[in-house]
């Protein structure tokens, strides 16, 4: 039988939860829901899984010294750093590389650092259920997530006929992705109740991965040969990485490789998810007053309703008669915001970069 690994994707930005979220401390190594970081929770729920030996994370070159320290538990050799980002179908064909190392057959699951899921055992099952059906046939397994509002900001994964039951988990051929939808068209997926959400969870054989990056990704097939052919020659990784990387096409795995491939099946989820994607999504993890408003760290609401206010380091934040804001302070920055603007945090990130210092704010 081949080998379970878990590849763990932790190099985003996490820009939307500025000025607590940065480049060298982004939202996956945060306590943004819970007592631990997000990388911490999903280390957390794999590792009944697979052995700590079969867990590799793919991080950004300014993040590695925080994440190897996040996770002591793992070999420092399986915290590997990317020279640069260059999106997930390169992270992808670089997993392939170091799994199919330590078995040419291994099978392993593509996992988000920082997604919230608070049913771990059910999580761990459609897992158990995923690699099993990725062992037993040339498939590319992803996980949808059932849809409960007509949400615009996902993908879309529009499921087929009924391909196998795997450990009493239904598994479906997929007919289409579909990227981020219109109000009105999200509206008709959610009525039809034939599309899941793409959560970006993916589970599948070295072989397939190589196989379909030869088919449709033919260039970063030719960069995957050379890191794996480097490798068996005994060159260092990082070496090899800050080399090849920089040349691969920056694509994601869903353009290059699932939306031409016929051979991918889904299994939609039983757990709960949520990627809180932006500051009011903290709000559905968290115990709200009698107003609705939500506070971390020493933060007061009076008078007010539906605020999120968070601080940091023992600083007191108070908001006095207003309603629907986010206040987040940290020592060198505070973000003031209206709810229904969270989404501009990011255009707000591009103006402080334009400023002569801008960057020791980033």
């Amino acid at each position: 039988m081949p080998q379970k690994f878990v590849v763990i994707l932790a190099g985003g930005k996490g820009e939307r939860f500025w000025p607590q979220s940065r480049r060298r401390s982004p939202k996956h190594l945060l306590p943004i829901v819970g007592d631990t970081s997000m990388l911490a929770q999903t280390l957390a729920r794999v590792r009944p899984l697979v052995p700590a030996q079969n867990i590799f994370i793919i991080t950004a070159a300014d993040q590695a010294r925080a994440v190897r320290a996040q996770c002591p538990a793992l070999p420092r050799a399986n915290i590997v750093a990317e020279p640069v980002g260059r999106d997930t179908a390169p992270a992808v064909a670089l997993a392939a590389a170091l799994v199919g190392q330590r078995d040419a057959r291994g099978v392993f699951a593509i996992l988000p650092a920082d997604h919230v899921i608070h049913d771990a055992r059910a999580y761990q099952a459609d897992l158990r259920a995923a690699f099993a059906a990725a062992a037993a046939a040339d498939v590319m397994v992803t996980i949808g997530i059932k849809p409960h509002e007509p949400a615009t900001g996902f993908g879309y994964i529009q499921r087929g006929r009924r391909w196998k039951t795997i450990q009493r988990r239904p598994f479906h051929a997929v007919r289409r992705f579909v990227e981020k939808p219109s109000l009105e068209v999200a509206r008709r997926y959610l009525a039809g109740g034939d599309y899941l959400w793409n959560a970006g969870m993916f589970v599948w054989s070295v072989p397939v991965v190589l196989a379909a990056l030869a088919r449709h990704a033919p260039e970063l097939r030719a960069g995957l040969d050379k890191i794996t052919d480097g490798l068996a020659r005994r060159r260092s990784l990082a070496s090899l990485l800050g080399k090849i990387y920089p040349t691969l096409p920056k694509i994601s795995v869903d353009y290059a490789l699932l939306e031409k491939s016929g051979n991918v099946v889904v299994l939609p989820a039983s757990f709960d998810w949520d990627d809180v994607g932006s500051w009011p999504a903290i709000a559905r993890h968290h115990a709200k007053d009698a107003f609705g408003n939500v506070t971390r760290g020493r933060a007061i609401v009076e008078q007010g309703r539906n605020n999120i206010a968070v601080a940091g380091d023992g600083h007191l934040v108070a908001v006095i008669g207003t309603d629907d804001l986010i206040v987040v302070h940290t020592p060198d920055a505070t973000l003031v915001c209206p709810r229904n603007r969270a989404q501009d945090i990011k255009l707000l990130l591009k103006r402080i970069e334009a400023e002569r210092d801008g960057g020791k704010w980033l």
